[in-house]
C-alpha cells in the first residue's frame, strides 16, 4: 500500500499541523499539571491541616494512577476508538482537575489525583502515536519537535507558573488552569482528529485483567519505595523490604506473562526491535537526568539562596526558552542529519552543563548560571527528538501505540528514580561532607579557634557578651551545613554529567534510519 493512502484516510483533508496543536494542548496539559503541582505542595499541607510528608501523596497518588494507564492504552485506544478514548481521557483530567482545586479534605484530594492521574496516563502516548502517523515519515522529526513543545518546555515552565498562581492568587488555581486548556482540547480534538482505518478495523481480543493487576501491583510499589524509601532508611525499614519484594515478584510476573499470553495488555515483543529496545534504555536514562536536574536546581537556590518558590522557578525558567530556540533547529536538522549525531550532540552539551553546574558556589547571582541554564535546554532538544524519531524509526504504524505506551512509562520510571536518587544522594552526601569537613578543621585547630574568637568578638558588641560565644559557634555550624549541602548538590551535579556521558556510547548501538526516508515496514 501507498503511503499516501493511510494518511490520507487518516488526516480526511485536514491539516496535520491542526492534529499536531490539537494534541500537543493534551499533552502539555498534563505534563505541565505534573510539575506545577510540586511547587504547590506546603500550601496544599497547609490549607488542608496536613503534614508535608502526606502531602506528597498528592503527587505520588497521581504518578502512580498515571503509570499503571500509560501502558494500557494501547489497548483502550483500539477497543473504543483512539479518538473517543482520547476525548474521554481529557474530559476526565479537565473534570478531575477541578475537583482538586476544590477540594475540602486531603482525602478527596487524593481521590481526585487518582482518578485525574488515571485520564492524563492515555494523553502522552496517544498524543504521540497521532501526531507521528498524521505526517509522512520524512517529516517525523519536525512532529515530535511539536511534541516535545509538552514533554520537554512545561516541566520547566510548570515551577514559575505555580509559583506565581500560588502566591498571587491560590494553590487552587494551579489546577484550575486545567480548565480551560482542557475544553479547548476537547474542542479541537472533536473538530480535527480522526482514527485511522487499521483502528476502526481493529479486532480487540480480551481484556488482560491479570497483566493490568500485576502492572499495577509493580508500578504502586516502586513508586511508594522511592517515594518514602529515603524518610524510613530505605532497606533499613521493614515495610520497604516487604515493598521491594512485592515489586519485584510482581515485574518478573508480568514480563514473563506478558510475554507469553496472546493476547497481552502490553505487548512486550515490540522489544525485539533493536532500535526501539534502545530507544527505551536511552530515555529511562533521560528521564533520570531531566527530571533531575529539573527537581534539583531550584532546591539549590530554595535551600542554599533562601529563594522563594516563585523566584526559583524564574531564575531556571529560562531552560524553557533554551528549549523554545532548539526546536526549529532540531526540526530542520531531524531529516537532514544523522539522528546519532545530533543525540550525542545534545547527551555531550547536557553533560557539560552539569560538569559546570557542578563548579557552584554560595556566591552565584540570579543571572550567574543564566547562560548555562539556557543552553542546557537547547540541548535537550536535541536529545528528545532525535531519541523519538530514531527509536520509531523501524516499527509499523500498528505497532506505535503500544510502543508509545512502553515508551512513555520507561521515561516516567526513569524520572522517578532519578529524583529519588538525586534526593537521597543530597541526604546521605551531606551527611558525609559534613563529617569530612569537621575532620579536616577540628575544633581544637588553629583556623576554627581564630575564626571562633573573631565571630565571639564581633557578636560581643552587639548582643549579651554572655551569648556570644554560644551565637558564634552556632554561626560556624550553620555555615558547616551549607557548605556540606552545598558539596552535595556538587556531587549530584557531577553524578548526571556521568550518566549523560555514558549515554553517549550508547547512542551508537542505533542502527541507521536515514533521514528522510521510510523504514521497511516490517523492520526489526
Amino acid at each position: 500500500m501507498a503511503d499516501a493512502s493511510p494518511q490520507q484516510a487518516q488526516n480526511a483533508g485536514v491539516n496535520p499541523w491542526l492534529i499536531a496543536i490539537s494534541v500537543m494542548l493534551a499533552t502539555f496539559m498534563e505534563v505541565l499539571d505534573t510539575a506545577i503541582a510540586s511547587v504547590a505542595l506546603p500550601y496544599i499541607a497547609g490549607s488542608l491541616s496536613a503534614s508535608n510528608d502526606e502531602a506528597t501523596w498528592v503527587l505520588t497518588s497521581y504518578l502512580v494512577a498515571n503509570a499503571v494507564i500509560l501502558p494500557a492504552s494501547n489497548w483502550f485506544s483500539l477497543r473504543f476508538g483512539r479518538k473517543r478514548f482520547l476525548l474521554t481521557c481529557v474530559v476526565i483530567f479537565t473534570v478531575s482537575s477541578f475537583f482538586c482545586g476544590a477540594a475540602p479534605s486531603l482525602a478527596l484530594m487524593l481521590l481526585a489525583r487518582v482518578v485525574q492521574g488515571a485520564g492524563g496516563g492515555a494523553l502522552q502516548p496517544l498524543s504521540q502515536a497521532i501526531l507521528l502517523e498524521s505526517f509522512p515519515p520524512q517529516k517525523r522529526g519536525i512532529a515530535m519537535t511539536v511534541f516535545a513543545f509538552g514533554v520537554v518546555v512545561a516541566p520547566v515552565l510548570g515551577p514559575t507558573l505555580g509559583g506565581w498562581l500560588t502566591d498571587t492568587y491560590s494553590w487552587r488555581y494551579a489546577f484550575y488552569i486545567n480548565i480551560p486548556v482542557g475544553a479547548l482540547a476537547v474542542f479541537m480534538i472533536s473538530r480535527f482528529v480522526h482514527d485511522p482505518p487499521y483502528i476502526k478495523n481493529a479486532k480487540v481480543g480480551k481484556f488482560d485483567n491479570l497483566g493490568f493487576g500485576l502492572l499495577a501491583v509493580w508500578t504502586g510499589c516502586l513508586q511508594v519505595v522511592l517515594d518514602k524509601g529515603q524518610e524510613d532508611d530505605w532497606f533499613g525499614a521493614i515495610w520497604i523490604r516487604w515493598a521491594v519484594f512485592f515489586f519485584v515478584t510482581a515485574l518478573i510476573w508480568f514480563i514473563v506473562h506478558s510475554w507469553r499470553s496472546k493476547e497481552p495488555l502490553v505487548n512486550l515483543k515490540t522489544l525485539k526491535n533493536w532500535n526501539f529496545a534502545i530507544g527505551c534504555l536511552l530515555i529511562a536514562m533521560f528521564g533520570v537526568c531531566i527530571y533531575s536536574m529539573i527537581t534539583v536546581l531550584p532546591l539549590f537556590y530554595q535551600d542554599l539562596l533562601g529563594y522563594t518558590a516563585f523566584t526559583a522557578g524564574l531564575v531556571v525558567g529560562p531552560r524553557g526558552i533554551g528549549s523554545i530556540l532548539g526546536m526549529p533547529v532540531i526540526g530542520y536538522l531531524g531529516s537532514r542529519v544523522d539522528a546519532r549525531y545530533l543525540l550525542s550532540f545534545g547527551f555531550i552539551v547536557f553533560g557539560v552543563m552539569s560538569l559546570f553546574f557542578g563548579n557552584l558556589t554560595l556566591g552565584v547571582g540570579p543571572t550567574t548560571l543564566l547562560l548555562p541554564i539556557v543552553v542546557t535546554g537547547f540541548a535537550l532538544s536535541f536529545v528528545f527528538v532525535p531519541i523519538t524519531t530514531q527509536a520509531y524509526g523501524t516499527l509499523r504504524n500498528e505497532q506505535i501505540g503500544s510502543a508509545s505506551g512502553i515508551f512513555n512509562l520507561l521515561r516516567n520510571v526513569g524520572g522517578s528514580i532519578g529524583i529519588s536518587i538525586a534526593q537521597t544522594l543530597l541526604t546521605r552526601r551531606s551527611d558525609y561532607h559534613q563529617n569530612d569537613i569537621a575532620n579536616y578543621v577540628p575544633r581544637s585547630g588553629y583556623w576554627f579557634e581564630q575564626r571562633l574568637n573573631q565571630l565571639s568578638t564581633f557578636l560581643d558588641t552587639r548582643t549579651n557578651p554572655a551569648n556570644a560565644m554560644a551565637g558564634a559557634r552556632a554561626q560556624l555550624y550553620q555555615q558547616l551545613g551549607s557548605q556540606a549541602l552545598l558539596w552535595s548538590f556538587v556531587d549530584v551535579f557531577r553524578w548526571m554529567a556521568a550518566l549523560c556521558f555514558g549515554c553517549v556510547a550508547l547512542v551508537w548501538l542505533f542502527r541507521k534510519v536515514s533521514p528522510g526516508k521510510k523504514a521497511p515496514a516490517g523492520a526489526h
